[in-house]
């Protein structure tokens, strides 16, 4: 089995005091490498790296149009978001555009990701609820979806049931790897996942930011969806969340999302390229820093754009009074060296 190389250390002081190995691919639509590190070819679970994937057959279907959804909404419908007010205000009226109740969500539910969202809330002496759910805006997405279609949404997180059937068809045709029962898993929020090279997904978000190899109405939703994160990064994490930090720097030069247990998607739409990497211990962490590290990488950034992808990728280390006592960094074969 290839060991994977150290994509990103943690300092304390001079000394380097943990570090997190990984694989990751960068490709252009054709699926040609340009930068490949570690087992590129092993299957992994995306898990919600892919939500604008699964959120295709949303605007695909006609429903985003139905139902009049806003651009707020279709940034929510790609969103791993902190539980914020505004988000869960936000999927409650999508499933109200639908005629539907908060009850219809199949996701779980759980206290918001967000910090102060959870203080809030317990202060207020309420419950959360589905809406708090950090996939949330997907599943109302998909809900939408099934109304649009005129199929009973009950069940909808069922591998057979349209809805899913839909996704992993829009999955199986941008990656190009066939989703089989032996690589499928249950994601957090209850919808199968799939387990995919990182060299395919990175295909996948190459091709959809080039609108290489598409169907005219794939490369508009893509484009629709991509515009409305752009317009509305706060909607797709929430305050202080990395997604939503750097892609209010970028707006729609990069579309970057972030998958569970250390995983990262993105393209960079100008370059044709797209990204995703994983790191071996699932540390979201070091995945953040190796995801702005790639950036600026690839990107030409401006002065002020490129504080912001600095500053992410080498965050500091700070003890409890606050005291900057080390930094993460990219590590060599990241860097470049």
């Amino acid at each position: 089995m290839m060991t994977d190389p150290v994509l990103v250390e943690v300092t304390r002081g001079n000394v380097v005091e943990s570090a997190h190995r990984g694989a990751l691919a960068v490709v252009d639509a054709d699926g040609a490498d340009v930068l490949v590190l570690g087992d590129a070819d092993r299957p992994v679970f995306p898990r919600s790296a892919v939500k604008v994937i699964q959120a295709l057959p949303l605007v695909e279907s006609g429903a985003a149009d139905r139902y009049g959804l806003t651009e707020a909404e279709l940034a929510l419908a790609c969103a791993s978001h902190s539980g914020e007010p505004l988000h869960a205000e936000t999927a409650a009226r999508m499933l109200a555009k639908a005629g539907r109740e908060p009850a219809c969500l199949e996701c779980g539910t759980h206290w918001p990701l967000g910090a102060e969202a959870t203080r809030a809330l317990a202060r207020s002496g309420a419950e959360p609820t589905a809406l708090h759910n950090n996939c949330s805006g997907k599943h109302a997405g998909f809900i939408c979806t099934a109304c649009a279609l005129d199929v009973d949404p009950a069940g909808y997180v069922a591998p057979d049931h349209v809805i899913q059937r839909e996704v992993k068809a829009a999955m199986e045709a941008l990656t190009g790897f066939a989703h089989s029962e032996e690589l499928r898993g249950i994601d957090g929020c209850a919808i199968p996942t799939y387990a995919v090279p990182l060299r395919a997904l990175a295909r996948a978000f190459a091709r959809l930011g080039a609108g290489t190899g598409l169907t005219r109405e794939r490369a508009a939703a893509f484009a629709r969806l991509r515009a409305a994160v752009a317009r509305h990064p706060f909607m797709v994490a929430g305050t202080g969340c990395f997604d939503t930090i750097l892609m209010e720097a970028l707006r729609e030069r990069a579309f970057v999302k972030v998958g569970a247990e250390g995983v990262y998607c993105a393209a960079f739409p100008e370059l044709g390229l797209g990204l995703a990497l994983k790191c071996d211990d699932g540390a979201a962490r070091a995945a953040e820093v190796a995801m702005a590290a790639l950036t600026g990488r690839f990107l030409t950034l401006s002065n002020e754009e490129g504080q912001a992808v600095s500053a992410l990728s080498r965050p500091p280390i700070r003890n409890r009074n606050g005291l900057v006592v080390g930094t993460m960094r990219p590590a060599a074969a990241l860097a470049g060296a």
